[in-house]
């Protein structure tokens, strides 16, 4: 049995658990990128994600696993069956977690139309890529700085667009591909142009931990997992439940997640004060927020929500100068915030970042 390391398990690194996390709870966020040395459990993290989703419901007849309770997202060949009247049979599957191999080609990841076939025949034929069985799962890119630059642009663009579009001598397939977008990368092997870190939503910077308490407590529980898998994940069985049923939860609250007028305008101050370029970290920041609310139980974005999504969504974005190359705390943002808002009082106090992460790590 292929035992998979739980998520909770995992010590430290808070950041980077609440960006996995929060695009588990509204896969729309846009993914997010995880730069940081060797042995930091940047694909340990990614792959434990996935045992915390939800099986899926999809068609057995269905390539590209169509939802069967979201006709507006189903590919052209499970809409031709209805169109046909062709009964189609519901099953449950886990959610997909694809691991694309740096080698990845092109075809090889948007599938490939039979030019021929289509010629003399009339009929598509497609054979589907990775991003089909990406469809309401996972894609896990090891190493994302060293694939080819025209590939991701295409994982980015399917990530942003939800749909896979083939084209190839004017003739034409798409599908559905929904899916969370997790990099990870080694910044010493070199970095993503600018233009590709904006295209993905979030990015986390982490190091080592150098807490000698916590570094111990990695060996324990490494050496425990080595040693009986079987238990360890056991162990930690009542935890992963927990976390599994708080994403739950609040993926079925997202929707009623509000924000206001003032919220957008504490968003829109604080990236024009920061100088990012272009308008889609103000999208990320408020779909972000809007999760992190969901998260916490509540149907009402605030200013942490926002200045803890702005600590996942800016740090990439922000243009070369003094503010570059480092970490803006989410305390610091959300000073920032409500000195734009201007409504800092006196003996004002609120909860922090680090207790924020301490509440996670103590919940994951």
């Amino acid at each position: 049995m292929n035992y998979i390391y739980p998520f909770t398990a995992i010590v430290g690194q808070a950041r980077m658990k609440r960006a996995l996390i929060l695009n588990a709870i509204d896969p729309r966020i846009g993914g997010v990128l995880i730069r940081g040395e060797r042995g930091t459990a940047k694909s340990t993290a990614a792959r434990a994600l996935a045992q915390l989703l939800p099986t899926v419901d999809t068609f057995v007849e269905c390539r590209f696993g169509c939802d069967p309770e979201d006709e507006t997202h189903w590919c052209g060949e499970c809409l031709a069956r209805k169109a046909r009247g062709i009964s189609m049979t519901v099953h449950s599957r886990p959610t997909p977690f694809i691991n694309l191999p740096v080698s990845a080609t092109e075809d090889r990841v948007v599938g490939t139309i039979d030019i021929e076939k289509a010629i003399t025949t009339g009929t598509k034929s497609f054979e589907p890529g990775i991003l089909a069985g990406a469809n309401r799962g996972i894609l896990y890119i090891d190493e994302v700085n060293l694939l080819e630059d025209h590939v991701v642009d295409l994982l980015l663009d399917a990530a942003a667009m939800g749909v896979n579009r083939v084209e190839r001598e004017g003739i034409s397939f798409e599908h559905p591909a929904r899916f969370i977008l997790v990099g990870t990368m080694n910044p010493e092997e070199g970095d993503l142009r600018p233009q590709l870190l904006d295209r993905f939503a979030l990015s986390v910077d982490i190091v080592g931990i150098s807490d000698a308490h916590e570094r111990v407590e990695i060996m324990k529980r490494t050496i425990g997992f080595e040693s009986d898998p079987d238990r360890f994940v056991r162990d930690f069985q009542p935890s992963e439940a927990e976390l599994r049923g708080k994403i739950e939860a609040a993926r079925t609250r997202l929707e009623s997640v509000r924000y206001t007028s003032r919220d957008l305008i504490s968003i829109a101050s604080l990236t024009t004060s920061l100088q990012v370029e272009g308008h889609r970290a103000d999208f990320v920041i408020l779909k972000t927020a809007r999760a992190q609310a969901a998260f916490d139980g509540r149907e009402r974005v605030n200013e942490l929500d926002i200045a803890l999504a702005a600590e996942l969504a800016l740090p990439h974005r922000l243009q070369k100068g003094p503010l570059n190359e480092q970490i803006i705390s989410a305390d610091e943002l959300k000073v920032r915030i409500e000195e734009l808002s201007g409504h800092v009082g006196e003996g004002e106090s609120f909860k922090s970042a680090a207790e924020i992460e301490e509440e996670l790590e103590k919940k994951t």
